[in-house]
């Protein structure tokens, strides 16, 4: 029998995902994973990487095997299908006591597979076309490459980022994701300072730069952020959109000290107009930027422009900042 308290850590959002479980009770249709060859396909389908497919199928959990675990992944598939498609979502989901455990680290993958037929049920019902719906939900596998890449073995450690996708909020158009967001009250603030009238219920598209897709073209932006200007009025007509957002460390002007003024960032910058907050993002740009997790910036060998700048600018004594940006939609 599985110890919950050696699974998930005990925290605050643990206790409160669980209340959530707890109140919602078990859904009316029942929840399963598919099994060997028929897995398989589904995990392919998500592009999962092939070198942990054979670990996701035998860590597979089931309710015979392992009751109290499987009460927390049937009620996380009830609730993301209560949520299914709504701007206001459920708690997040309870962290893993450990992302690299041999036994867990691919639960929050079991809990994705198994909510896909209610996933896609919804992306037909809105008649979004197969090939959008194939590309989104891959990025459960891109991550778990991420995941490979910075802690090197396979698993998801940002279960709470891949809720997005599998409630039909966020969609991939080529080289950019796009979330159906609403404004919030920051946003309408900061608007209003610029002389923007805006409420907090506005809806905008935060725009997303996932990894392992390439060059961040101009053109390539511009491809993605055309299809969403064609996507979002004919899918979701009941929701016009103010502006495009964006929150990153994509958008600190300081990497204009760095860059020349046509490298890909600079000009992926330059659509965006700069609201005054600011935010630290070292321990984010390096993972990003490197991947692997380090203490030490001297164990790093950067060998682009964009890596030497990250290192000494931090050797420096400098922060690096995320920032918020916007451009009118």
């Amino acid at each position: 029998m599985t110890v919950i308290s050696d699974v998930f850590r005990q925290d605050d959002t643990f206790r409160a995902w669980e209340d959530h479980l707890a109140e919602i009770g078990p859904p009316e249709e029942e929840v399963s994973l598919a099994t060997n060859e028929e897995l398989v396909q589904q995990l392919r389908y998500l592009e999962i990487p092939e070198e942990d497919i054979p670990d996701v199928v035998r860590l597979a959990p089931s309710l015979e095997t392992d009751a109290e675990l499987w009460w927390f992944l049937e009620r996380t598939v009830h609730s993301l299908g209560l949520t299914m498609g709504k701007v206001e979502g459920p708690p997040r989901f309870g962290t893993l006591q450990d992302i690299n455990d041999p036994k867990y680290r691919f639960f929050y993958v079991h809990v994705f597979v198994a909510a896909m037929s209610q996933v896609q049920r919804y992306f037909q019902a809105r008649g979004i076309p197969e090939h959008i719906v194939q590309a989104t939900l891959a990025d459960l596998g891109r991550n778990v490459r991420v995941h490979r890449k910075r802690e090197g073995v396979g698993g998801l450690g940002v279960a709470w980022w891949l809720m997005l996708h599998f409630r039909g909020m966020i969609y991939q158009f080529g080289r950019l994701q796009f979330e159906r967001a609403s404004l919030g009250h920051r946003g309408a603030e900061a608007a209003a300072d610029m002389g923007v009238r805006a409420r907090p219920d506005d809806r905008v598209l935060s725009i997303h730069i996932p990894d392992f897709l390439g060059p961040m073209s101009p053109n390539a932006c511009d491809a993605s952020i055309q299809t969403a200007h064609e996507f979002f009025p004919k899918y979701f007509p009941e929701e016009p959109v103010l502006a495009g957002v964006c929150s990153s460390w994509l958008l600190d002007p300081q990497l204009k000290n760095y860059l020349r003024s046509d490298s890909n960032i600079i000009q992926f910058q330059e659509r965006f107009i700069l609201t005054s907050e600011t935010y630290n993002v070292n321990n984010s740009i390096v993972q990003f930027v490197f991947g692997p997790n380090v203490d030490q910036l001297d164990h790093l060998s950067p060998r682009s422009t964009l890596e030497r700048a990250v290192v000494s600018h931090i050797q420096k004594g400098k922060d690096w900042q995320g920032r918020f940006g916007w451009f009118r939609w």
